[in-house]
Formats: C-alpha cells, structure tokens, sequence
C-alpha cells in the first residue's frame, strides 16, 4: 500500500515554531530521498527541503537557517522543524520522494501525494 500521511501543522504567530511529521509506505520512502514540498493559495507547489537516505539535506535560500529536514530511517518517517516562521510560510505542506512518486495507472503514471498539512502563521 503506498501511502503518505503528514501531521503537525496549525495556526502559529510570526516567529513561532512548528514541527512536522510525515509517516511513508515503504515504497516511496525506502531508499529515495525525501522531500518537504508546499503550496501556497494561488501559487505552485515547490520543493523547499530535502534528504538523502544517507542524510545529506538541501534547503532553497528563504527556508535556510530556519527549516531542518531530518528522517527515522528505521520508521519510515520523516520531518520537518521549522522556526523563526514568517506570514509568508503560510502554505499546505506536503512530503514525498525527491523528485515525487509516480502510481502508474495502466500505461501512464501519476504523481501521488498525500493530504498535506495546513501552516498558517498570524502576523
């Protein structure tokens, strides 16, 4: 069964922190890397952390210093702090494989993600 089930978001004030987790099938987590993706209303989804399976993380510049990447190998489970949030981190969070896992269905595939999880931050 592939699946990807993210938790811990919610409503936090500006300069708050956040922790979220993401439990996955074995199948996409295995040994792909991982990624923390968000959408923001209005904007495309993007790709703002990422791990190896050996651990090495990559971060885009207005996440770095502030957001940790970090996976439990033994659990399937991967997760995301975040500090220091900004108004402008408001988004839903998702995770998947870095780049994303694909269902095939019949001929074709298709990326599969899971639910997200809602961040918003008050300022």
């Amino acid at each position: 069964q592939v699946q990807l089930v993210e938790s811990g978001g919610g409503l936090v004030q500006a300069g708050g922190s956040l922790r979220l987790s993401c439990e996955a099938s074995g199948r996409i987590f295995s040994t792909n890397a991982m990624g923390w993706y968000r959408q923001a209303p209005g904007k495309q989804r993007e790709l703002v952390a990422a791990i190896t399976s050996g651990g090495s993380t990559n971060y885009v510049d207005f996440v770095k210093g502030r957001f940790t990447i970090s996976r439990d190998n033994a659990k399937n489970t991967v997760y995301l702090q975040m500090n220091s949030l900004k108004p402008e981190d408001t988004a839903v969070y998702y995770c998947n494989a870095d780049p994303p896992y694909r269902a095939t269905i019949g001929r074709s595939s298709t990326p599969y993600w899971g639910q997200g999880t809602q961040v918003t931050v008050s300022s």
